[in-house]
């Protein structure tokens, strides 16, 4: 057993060592710089999949460049869901700005104003939905912490704004 473990590591290693600076090429061409994590992808998984290699070097390296392209394809669809979900987030946040009001842009400035513990708080509580038990179990404080919180920083922004 440990005979053919140190073969098939050989084996790998003399192949990683011929078609690793080939793969990076490739990549490089693609993507440029994620072309480094590509490589170790694919040599991770041609040496989970090392049972199924071809015995001659060329099929060997056709095998791998194989793997390669599916990598290279699952990272390109990666890549746009992820600009897909970049540009409905952009949209989302010019939409939510445009729609405040100028009292709620006023009051946001005013919760800036506050403590950081407290403004976590009331945007929690107000802008986010969560309860106090919630924020509680989020901070890791006790819910009674979150209620004081939550009372300082409403007596904060009514004084506020009772001086405005």
């Amino acid at each position: 057993m440990r005979r053919r473990k140190d073969r098939d590591q050989a084996r790998f290693v003399a192949i990683a060592g011929n078609v690793g600076p080939d793969l990076l090429r490739y990549f490089q061409r693609r993507v440029n710089e994620d072309a480094a994590d590509l490589v170790a992808e694919t040599m991770l998984t041609t040496w989970r999949r090392r049972r199924d290699l071809p015995i001659d070097a060329e099929n060997t390296r056709m095998w791998i460049f194989g793997i390669a392209r599916n990598v290279l394809a699952n990272f390109q669809r990666g890549e746009r869901r992820r600009h897909a979900l970049a540009d409905v987030l952009r949209r989302e946040t010019l939409r939510s700005h445009q729609a405040d009001s100028t009292d709620a842009l006023a009051l946001r400035q005013l919760v800036d104003t506050l403590p950081v513990e407290l403004a976590e708080v009331v945007t929690l509580a107000h802008w986010e939905g969560f309860s106090f038990v919630e924020i509680a179990a989020l901070q890791g404080v006790p819910a009674s912490t979150v209620r004081g919180r939550y009372r300082r920083a409403r007596e904060v922004l009514y004084a506020a704004l009772e001086r405005a």
